[in-house]
């Protein structure tokens, strides 16, 4: 009835005549009124929720990419999606020049992203301009964090998978690391604390092999000296996370996700991911990466290294926290200026981080340019801007 097969035989012990049943561990799960039961270490539970849902799928050869997505239309997908995988693909030449010409729907259908008359869950998140408002918490979240638990700036990264990627990445460079700079000759070198390409392979770890059904954000946590990167996420079946430090197969989590990005020449599906972030690391003299897995939750944590941090000046290396050999008074303003116009959105803490100094002396020096008609405030504190008036 259970599909179970035990053993029982019949023993002798202490003068007494006893019924064993032996039952060897099944991996699946174990299906009892309606119900799937599951052995967990010493423990039995019970499958429910997303854990139900994920065997159920896996039971049928389905993923939760894969699952169609009612109440979503082609015509409400991102033009801009489809111009940025049309050109990396080209690039890459992993589709034909005909396939990319096509039309979206015969686009899709060549990417495996629709079941029948409906798009799929990787198709929405792949080239809706908007997944989050489908698919909770399909954005990613960055904080630059000090003292351990205070935050002193975030950004919150949405979109489409694509633009989510380029963005994450090209944002933690530009706020949330600082280059130690060295001069060979006349030539200015920047050396960031977590090679490009580690980075860049991190990042697409996290969104590609996410959880999307956990509707929890991708979350980057920036420090002085360090950098943690969480996702929602879960081992293939009966894979050990010593299994994924060591050579293996490609599974992704979400193969038409995965699918659509090797398509675009992003990744190479070899399941080489986490080794490449560490050759990367090693290549470059830095420590490599942490990757640690805890009943669904990934983490991956790059410590920065020693001889990039004594380069930088100050004590805050990370946040891009600089002090100055000698400056005068009428440089800060300078500063801000410079850094306002190119990012009018940032606050005055964001502005402070960027040029090294404290927030007390930048709301001073912003205070006196919004007196002298050189600054002007736009909008509430959350969601406005600063216009810089000469």
């Amino acid at each position: 009835m259970l599909g179970i097969v035990a053993d029982v035989r019949l023993v002798r012990e202490d003068a007494q005549d006893l019924v064993e049943i032996r039952v060897e561990p099944y991996p699946n799960p174990i299906s009892y009124k309606g119900e799937y039961h599951v052995r967990s270490g010493s423990t039995k539970q019970e499958l429910k929720g997303a854990a139900l849902d994920r065997f159920l799928m896996r039971r049928y050869g389905r993923t939760w990419d894969s699952v169609p997505a009612p109440g979503v239309t082609i015509r409400q997908l991102s033009a801009t999606a489809f111009g940025t995988f049309r050109k990396l693909a080209k690039q890459s030449g992993r589709m034909t020049a005909a396939d990319l010409k096509g039309s979206r729907e015969s686009l899709l259908e060549k990417l495996r992203l629709v079941e029948g008359k409906y798009l799929t869950h990787a198709a929405v998140l792949l080239f809706h301009p908007e997944p989050q408002r489908i698919f909770t918490g399909a954005y990613v979240k960055i904080g630059f964090f000090r003292n351990g638990s205070d935050v002193v700036y975030h950004d919150l990264i949405e979109g489409d998978l694509f633009s989510q990627a380029a963005k994450t990445v090209e944002l933690i460079r530009a706020k949330y690391m600082k280059a130690a700079i060295t001069y060979e000759g006349i030539h200015r070198i920047e050396t960031y604390p977590v090679p490009y390409e580690a980075l860049r392979e991190a990042v697409l770890n996290a969104i590609i092999h996410k959880d999307y059904a956990a509707h929890a954000p991708i979350q980057i946590k920036v420090y002085e000296d360090r950098m943690s990167i969480w996702n929602p996420g879960h081992l293939p079946e009966n894979w050990t996370p010593e299994k994924v430090m060591q050579q293996h197969s490609s599974k992704p989590f979400n193969p038409e996700i995965a699918n659509t990005f090797f398509r675009s020449g992003e990744i190479e599906m070899w399941g080489r991911g986490i080794e490449r972030m560490i050759e990367e690391c090693r290549a470059a003299g830095f420590p490599a990466p942490v990757i640690k897995y805890d009943a669904g939750d990934w983490r991956t944590e790059f410590s920065y290294p020693k001889s990039v941090l004594e380069r930088l000046d100050g004590d805050r290396a990370g946040s891009g926290e600089q002090k100055t050999r000698v400056e005068t008074p009428g440089k800060t303003p300078v500063k801000i200026l410079a850094v306002l116009k190119d990012h009018p959105e940032y606050s005055l803490a964001e502005v402070a981080a960027a040029i090294g100094k404290s927030l007390s002396a930048v709301e001073r020096a912003a205070a006196k340019l919004v007196k002298s008609g050189k600054l002007r405030r736009v909008g509430p504190a959350k969601g406005g801007h600063w216009e810089i008036l000469e």
